[in-house]
């Protein structure tokens, strides 16, 4: 009779935190990157590139000279107010993110990834947070605190440049993410505070 031994178990050690945090902002970071590869497929096609660069590029101050009439033939006087948040949101996050990508130093998905082809010229280096989607939730906010009506007009805008931004392999969906909550977090309740006492 043959005596057949069980091998032993490989002594593994066993995982700490710090390796299992590594192990999913790696997985999360392989995710991210994948996200941008599958969006940044839509700017292939010309309609989809010069869709994407357009709105890009209004999001760097054009989109707001449109939005402003906007806001004065909806709301009339009531618009001051709205557009004095806005503008303040703005100048405040304009300071803020500059700080924020300096410090957390994420390169742009294009950098990472030569298959990326970036489509047009970058404002900055850094890719966390994005400006643009910041920026717009800033002053969307309190357009659509004062004009609850414009809820869908603000979200449609917000998806169109989280798309531009990302075909464009100038940001990952967690910038667009990361950008969009920080833009709410600051005008949210400032805007709460301005329009209760003005």
């Amino acid at each position: 009779m043959v005596n057949v031994s069980t091998p032993e178990p490989i002594d593994r050690p066993p995982m700490t935190q710090a390796t299992l945090r590594m192990a999913w902002a790696q997985r999360l970071r392989s995710a991210d990157l994948a996200a941008v590869h599958l969006i940044s497929r839509s700017a292939r096609p010309r309609i989809g590139r010069y869709s994407a660069i357009a709105i890009s590029k209004l999001g760097n101050s054009w989109l707001y000279l449109i939005i402003l009439p906007v806001i004065f033939a909806a709301l009339g006087r009531e618009g001051f107010r709205v557009v004095f948040l806005g503008a303040l949101n703005a100048a405040l996050l304009h300071l803020m993110f500059p700080i924020i990508k300096r410090k957390i130093g994420r390169p742009r998905p294009y950098q990472v990834d030569p298959r990326l082809q970036s489509l047009l010229a970058v404002l900055d280096e850094h890719s966390f947070p994005s400006g643009h989607t910041m920026t717009l939730s800033g002053v969307l906010t309190p357009i659509v605190l004062v004009w609850p009506g414009a809820i869908l007009s603000a979200v449609a805008l917000l998806i169109l440049m989280a798309w531009s931004r990302i075909a464009t392999a100038h940001h990952y969906p967690s910038d667009i993410f990361g950008g969009a909550i920080l833009g709410i977090v600051l005008a949210y309740p400032l805007s709460i505070l301005v329009l209760a006492i003005w």
